[in-house]
C-alpha cells in the first residue's frame, strides 16, 4: 500500500505524509467496530445523540485556528472563506441535536385496534429507526461541511448510524486532524468506540462500499465517481441505498426587464457569483440565458469587464485543473461559441486557471454548453424571444438549482419560466444568485439526475430520512415498544388514529 501525501496546491508540491492508504483487512476491522457501535449509538437516545453532536461542535470550534489553517494550506480557498464553512459545519451540528430533540423526525404513528371499512384493524404503530452504519465519501471543494465533520455525517450520527468516512485526497491532513478532533470529543460525550472512523485510498473507499456492514452511502462527487460506487454496490449480494449530488449546469435566466433595470449590476454579480471559490461549487451558475438587444448587451458587457479583471483563482487539486483545462478548451471551440472574454492567465507554480466567459446563441445552443464544467467558466446563451428562450429550457440537464432573476413586480414570464424549470430543478431562485446553501428546516439541496439519484436532501434538516428505515409493530406489548410510541408518552409529534398530536 502507498502512502497518502498533502499538497500544497498553490505551489503543487508535497508537504507532509499524512497516513498509510488503509488496507482491506483495515476497512474490514473499522467496517466491523462500526457494526458493533451501532446498538450503542443508539442506545443513547435521541438526548444523548443531540449532546454528541453539541460535544463534536464544541471541539471542533476549540480548535478554529489549528482547522483553518490547515485547510487552507491544502486546499487555498482562503481563511476567510473556511472561517465561515467551520461556523456553517459546527452550526448544522448543532441544528441536527436540535432535530433530535424536537423529534417530527421520526414520523411516529399510532393505529389503536378498531373495526375500519375494511374490517378489523390490529394495533399499528409505525416509526424511523437507524439503517445502521454509513460510508460517507468526503467532498474536494467543501473541506469541512461536506467531508468529515460535514452534513452526511452530522446527518447519519442524528440518525443514531455509525460513520466510516473516506478522506478525500486534495485535504488528507485536514481530514486527519478534523477527525482525531471529533474522535476526543465523542469518547467525552459517552458515545461508543466504533461511532466514527476514517480511511484513506481509492481502494480503501472501493472496499468501504462494498462492505457488508455498510448500510448506506453519501456521496458528493462527480458522475463518473458516482457510477463507479454504483457500480460496486449493485454487484453487492445486499445492494444498499446510494445518496449521490453528482453534477449540476444551474442555468439562470434573466428576462428582459430585469436587463433593462439592472443590466450592469446583474452582470457583475453573475460573474462574482461563476468565479466564487474558484467556480468550484456545484451550485455555480454554468449557463446563463440573456436577452438579444442593447439591455442585453449591457449585461454581457458587464460580465466581460469583470472577467478581464479576475485573477487566475488556484484550483484544489492537479485532476481539477487538468479536467478544467480540458473542458473549458472543448467548450471554447465547440461550434457557435465564441470566448468573450479571459482572466488573468496563470503564472507561477501550482494549480492554477484562467476565468472565461463564453457566448452562443439560445436558438442554436451545443450540445456541449449543457454540460457541468467544474472551475471559473460560464456561457452566455442569448436569446430572441420567449419562444426561443423555452425550447433552450427545454433542452437543459437537471440541476440542483435553476435560477430567475425578474424586473420589479414581474411575473408573468417569470412564472413560465419557473412552470418550464420546475420538472429539472431541487430548487428555485428569484433575483439572487445560486452559490450558497444555507442550511435549515426548508432547505432541498438535490434534483433530478444527473444533478442527484434520489429525492433526498444531503443540506438541511430532512438529509436525516436518508440514514432512517421505518419499521411497524404489529399488537406489540407496551414494555417492548420504542419509548416514543407508547401511550402515554406526550414528547414528540405524532399521528395517533390519524389525528395530528403536538407535543405536551
Amino acid at each position: 500500500m502507498g502512502t497518502v501525501v498533502s499538497i500544497d496546491p498553490r505551489t503543487g508540491r508535497a508537504v507532509e505524509e499524512v497516513a498509510p492508504e488503509t488496507t482491506t483487512a483495515e476497512v474490514d476491522r473499522r467496517c466491523a467496530a462500526a457494526l458493533a457501535a451501532a446498538p450503542g449509538l443508539e442506545a443513547l437516545g435521541r438526548a444523548g445523540r443531540a449532546a454528541l453532536l453539541r460535544g463534536l461542535a464544541d471541539g471542533l470550534e476549540d480548535r478554529r485556528a489549528d482547522i483553518v489553517a490547515v485547510a487552507d494550506r491544502e486546499t487555498a480557498l482562503g481563511p476567510a472563506r473556511l472561517t465561515g464553512e467551520l461556523t456553517r459545519t459546527c452550526y448544522q451540528l448543532r441544528l441536527f441535536a436540535e432535530v433530535l430533540e424536537e423529534g417530527s423526525y421520526l414520523e411516529a404513528a399510532i393505529d389503536h385496534p378498531g373495526e375500519t371499512p375494511m374490517g378489523p384493524r390490529p394495533d399499528l404503530r409505525r416509526m424511523l429507526i437507524p439503517i445502521g452504519p454509513v460510508a460517507v465519501f468526503g467532498a474536494s471543494n467543501f473541506p469541512l461541511a461536506f467531508s468529515v465533520p460535514g452534513g452526511d455525517t452530522a446527518s447519519a450520527l442524528a440518525a443514531g448510524c455509525p460513520v466510516v468516512v473516506k478522506a478525500h485526497g486534495s485535504h488528507p491532513a485536514t481530514s486527519q486532524l478534523v477527525f482525531d478532533i471529533l474522535v476526543s470529543a465523542a469518547h467525552q460525550a459517552g458515545a461508543p468506540d466504533g461511532t466514527l472512523s476514517l480511511i484513506h485510498g481509492v481502494q480503501a473507499g472501493a472496499d468501504l462500499v462494498a462492505h457488508p456492514a455498510i448500510r448506506a452511502v453519501g456521496f458528493t462527487g462527480s458522475v463518473t465517481g458516482g457510477r463507479a460506487l454504483l457500480q460496486i454496490i449493485e454487484q453487492r449480494r445486499d445492494p444498499v441505498p446510494f445518496f449521490g449530488e453528482l453534477s449540476s449546469l444551474n442555468p439562470v435566466v434573466v428576462t428582459p426587464r430585469a436587463a433593462a433595470e439592472r443590466g450592469p449590476a446583474i452582470g457583475t454579480e453573475l460573474v462574482g457569483s461563476f468565479t466564487l471559490g474558484a467556480g468550484q461549487f456545484c451550485t455555480k451558475p454554468g449557463l446563463v440565458f440573456v436577452p438579444v438587444g442593447s439591455d442585453g448587451d449591457a449585461v454581457v458587457a458587464a460580465m466581460a469587464e469583470a472577467v478581464r479583471g479576475a485573477d487566475a483563482p488556484v484550483l484544489l487539486n492537479e485532476g481539477i485543473a487538468a479536467a478544467y483545462g480540458h473542458l473549458a478548451g472543448g467548450l471554447a471551440e465547440a461550434p457557435g461559441v465564441q470566448v468573450l472574454a479571459r482572466g488573468a492567465e496563470p503564472a507561477g507554480d501550482g494549480f492554477r486557471a484562467a476565468p472565461l466567459l463564453l457566448a452562443t446563441s439560445a436558438g442554436r445552443l451545443p450540445r456541449q454548453v449543457t454540460e457541468e464544467c467544474f472551475g471559473p467558466v460560464s456561457v452566455v446563451a442569448r436569446y430572441d424571444g420567449a419562444a426561443e428562450l423555452f425550447a433552450a429550457l427545454a433542452a437543459m440537464p437537471s440541476s440542483l438549482t435553476a435560477t430567475v432573476l425578474r424586473g420589479r413586480r414581474e411575473t408573468e414570464l417569470p412564472l413560465a419560466v419557473s412552470e418550464q424549470l420546475r420538472p429539472r430543478a431541487g430548487r428555485l431562485i428569484y433575483d439572487a444568485y445560486p452559490t450558497g446553501v444555507a442550511v435549515s428546516w426548508a432547505q432541498h439541496h438535490g434534483g433530478p439526475w444527473p444533478s442527484t439519484n434520489s429525492q433526498h436532501t444531503s443540506v438541511g434538516t430532512t438529509a436525516i430520512r436518508r440514514f432512517l428505515r421505518p419499521i411497524t409493530w404489529q399488537g406489540a406489548p407496551a414494555d417492548l415498544l420504542p419509548l416514543e410510541l407508547t401511550d402515554d408518552y406526550h414528547g414528540v409529534p405524532r399521528r395517533v388514529d390519524g389525528v395530528l398530536e403536538l407535543p405536551r
